[in-house]
């Protein structure tokens, strides 16, 4: 080969570079990551996100990127969040909570979409059979809010001289809100409690609702389960502390940092899996041959410290079902 032609194609070829290096990068695929909350709130859960996707092979930074978009819990701002993953041309989506759910189901029909939720998501019009969801949608079944009228139960077992309850919800979040509401009533007259419902939509809504609950001397909190209310764990365990009144909540987090008894689904064993399906797709696979995971494990866990404080005695029959005690 002469020496002009050796040039030119070697020229040809170092031009060439940038293109096949970007050509590659374009070649990672990209996970949206969906959530009414801030990072702040998630915890341990963005970890078990991640190992699920690194348990199929998959390494935020290098053979995959995830696209955060956190709605600041400001369930509004949903829409334009997912409508920005699909211009970015995500490859799966994953979501927690209905209104992220939906968001992203209004802004894509093609894109696969996973979700985490309380409630039947047959019922809420997600999938079309949990065993074969069909369309771009399957996820995971949490079942927390299936597990209302048990959670009342056993703080009445814990606080049997508690007869006033007050339940907090989350209005914004209108699915989980109308079916608390339905199944926490009617267990609340099956056991002769009064029940007084107050809604906090935003962080400064929930200290209102606590100085309320204070003033009206109710004798305990049922906390609701959404996706506010769960980012929120801290904030409500130190005003319920603050407040001297006993109170349940969904999710072991709460507990864990002063709550006084949590029952419910284990959120980062869910967002685990979460990460293994979104994987998964990533793989091939199609979200309509995926089927609904539900969770099969709930956690009751009970502060033994936070109860001394309250001058409650816990039960020993609690105390021998419990998965854990915090003392």
């Amino acid at each position: 080969m002469r020496r002009r032609e050796f040039i030119t194609l070697l020229g040809g070829t170092a031009a060439a570079w940038p293109l096949v290096a970007s050509a590659q990068q374009r070649a990672t695929p990209i996970v949206g990551f969906l959530d009414v909350r801030s990072p702040e709130a998630m915890g341990d859960r963005l970890i078990a996100f991640r190992q699920g996707l690194n348990d199929t092979g998959y390494i935020e930074g290098d053979n995959v990127t995830i696209a955060y978009r956190w709605a600041e819990n400001r369930t509004e701002r949903l829409p334009e969040l997912a409508a920005d993953l699909v211009r970015l041309k995500a490859a799966v989506i994953a979501t927690q909570g209905p209104p992220a759910a939906f968001a992203a189901k209004t802004a894509t029909s093609t894109i696969p979409i996973l979700f985490v939720v309380a409630l039947d998501p047959v019922a809420l019009g997600l999938v079309a059979s949990l065993g074969r969801p069909a369309g771009n949608l399957t996820g995971i079944n949490l079942f927390n809010q299936e597990l209302t009228a048990k959670r009342l139960a056993l703080l009445h077992e814990l606080v049997p001289q508690a007869k006033r309850v007050a339940v907090l919800v989350d209005p914004a979040d209108a699915a989980n809100t109308e079916s608390t509401l339905r199944d926490v009533e009617t267990a609340g007259r099956a056991i002769g409690l009064q029940i007084k419902i107050l809604n906090a939509g935003r962080s400064r809504e929930i200290g209102a609702a606590f100085a309320a609950i204070a003033e009206d001397r109710q004798d305990a909190v049922f906390v609701g389960s959404s996706p506010l209310l769960n980012g929120q764990h801290v904030q409500l365990a130190q005003l319920a502390a603050f407040h001297r009144i006993p109170a349940v909540y969904a999710l072991r987090e709460a507990a864990e940092v002063g709550g006084l008894m949590s029952y419910g689904a284990n959120i980062a064993d869910a967002l685990r899996q979460l990460g293994n399906y979104a994987g998964r797709i990533l793989k091939g696979a199609k979200p309509a041959d995926l089927p609904v995971e539900q969770a099969t494990k709930f956690e009751l866990i009970i502060n033994a410290d936070t109860a001394k404080m309250l001058g409650i005695t816990v039960p020993t029959t609690l105390m021998s079902i419990a998965d854990k005690v915090i003392e």
